[in-house]
């Protein structure tokens, strides 16, 4: 039998504080009571809310859903890395002496974790647009990062999205790293079995 003693979770909790990338819709709860007389709660939130997965769909038209990815993207061996030197954005050459190799389930610690995520800031650490590439080219099989986005708000240059998106690599966006060290791990980060959907809330665990 298996036994897992250090468990962390990377996952925001979720309420109806919990903030989000501007724009997107809020977490709303509402508690009804089934025709039985039991208690439920009616949710509403938005697919990349909390800690999320991105999906091919979520920014080509024929890209893929995620229940058209493999659950193998999500669950197996990752590597957190420690990228917190970066001051504004992840560089390739930041990444470079890691010795990425094809199938790796890469995560990334910024300054962002530093930070909490009890308001948003503009000027989180973002994935440059070179570095995207880098990984994508690398053909790992996920990308995350400690932040509501891997590109920079604002800019028009959507390549931190798309270079990993239009390989079919997953990107997990909104992880919490702060008490999380650089090295090996885990991962678990199954996404809702939500059908025809660009992404959906993980509950995101690192098994040490």
């Amino acid at each position: 039998m298996f036994e897992y003693k250090n468990i962390i979770d990377i996952s925001l909790p979720l309420d109806e504080k919990t903030i989000v990338y501007p724009g997107d819709p809020l977490l709303t709860m509402e508690k009804i009571k089934s025709a039985g007389g039991f208690q439920l709660t009616k949710l509403s939130f938005g697919t990349h809310f909390g800690s999320h997965i991105d999906a091919p769909s979520h920014v080509f038209d024929s890209g893929k859903n995620l229940n058209e990815l493999p659950l193998d993207n999500f669950i197996g061996p990752c590597r957190v890395l420690d990228v917190r030197e970066c001051d504004e954005s992840v560089s390739k050459e930041s990444l470079e002496k890691f010795n990425i190799v094809a199938g790796e389930r890469i995560l990334l610690k910024t300054k962002s974790s530093e930070r909490g995520y009890t308001e948003f800031y503009k000027d989180y650490v973002y994935l440059s647009s070179d570095a995207a590439q880098y990984l994508a080219d690398k053909n790992i099989k996920l990308i995350g990062i400690d932040y509501f986005s891997v590109k920079q708000k604002g800019s028009l240059d959507n390549t931190p999205h798309t270079a990993f998106l239009e390989k079919n690599i997953p990107i997990l966006e909104s992880i919490n790293l702060a008490s999380v060290e650089a090295g090996e791990y885990f991962l678990m980060a199954a996404p809702l079995a939500l059908q025809s959907v660009d992404g959906s809330p993980v509950r995101a665990l690192l098994l040490k």
